[in-house]
């Protein structure tokens, strides 16, 4: 479990391909990580394989690389990085599982004051349950939806910070981004369809 909460930025060392497994080696500042241990990459969970000289390595099966851009991770990329909440830590941002719905691409940038507003297109199962001034996880960053400009389409607002300590301050148009719904509006979408397609078993029992 993570908070989108970004606490580093890494820098892709290796990509190492090996039939259907994928390695990569991330440079980060953390100095006491550990085989075994859990980390965002791009808010993307990943498990620890290997610790190596001033990084760590990370695998990435198919299921995995289906569902995110880490098929063209390449050397030199700079990923958002995270390591799992602790118990007692602060909730900074949101409860964000690290289980990325999809990739979704930018479709326009907007200087506002201080701030950069980002339009994203998304896939339709995240826009089904995103609102205005709800949460969503762009490359593992937990934001505020600013708006809800268009079907499928998402706004934030990048306030300086972000822009300065995560990779999103970089954002261009046509860029791919890894997106995670809020995990409670999930739940509840979830919830109401279940009751619905029970009411409508009942229905045909009588």
């Amino acid at each position: 479990m993570f908070t989108g909460i970004v606490t580093a930025q890494g820098a892709v060392k290796a990509v190492d391909q090996s039939g259907e497994q994928l390695r990569i080696t991330i440079d980060s500042p953390y100095s006491d990580l550990e085989p075994g241990e859990s980390v965002a990459v791009d808010g993307v969970c990943l498990t620890i394989v290997d610790i190596a000289d001033g990084g760590f390595k990370v695998e990435t099966v198919s299921t995995t690389r289906g569902r995110t851009r880490f098929h063209a991770t390449k050397v030199g990329d700079i990923v958002n990085l995270e390591r799992a909440l602790a118990v007692g830590d602060r909730l900074g941002g949101h409860f964000v599982s690290g289980h990325v719905d999809g990739v979704a691409a930018v479709v326009a940038t907007k200087e506002q004051g201080d701030a950069l507003l980002v339009d994203i297109r998304v896939p339709e199962e995240v826009a089904d349950v995103t609102i205005p001034i709800g949460s969503i996880a762009v490359d593992g960053v937990s934001l505020t939806v600013n708006a809800v400009p268009g079907p499928n389409m998402v706004q934030v607002s990048l306030i300086p910070y972000t822009r300065d300590h995560t990779t999103l301050g970089r954002l261009k148009v046509g860029d791919e981004v890894h997106v995670e719904a809020d995990m409670l509006g999930k739940y509840v979408s979830q919830l109401l369809r279940s009751q619905v397609v029970e009411g409508s078993r009942r229905d045909s029992d009588v």
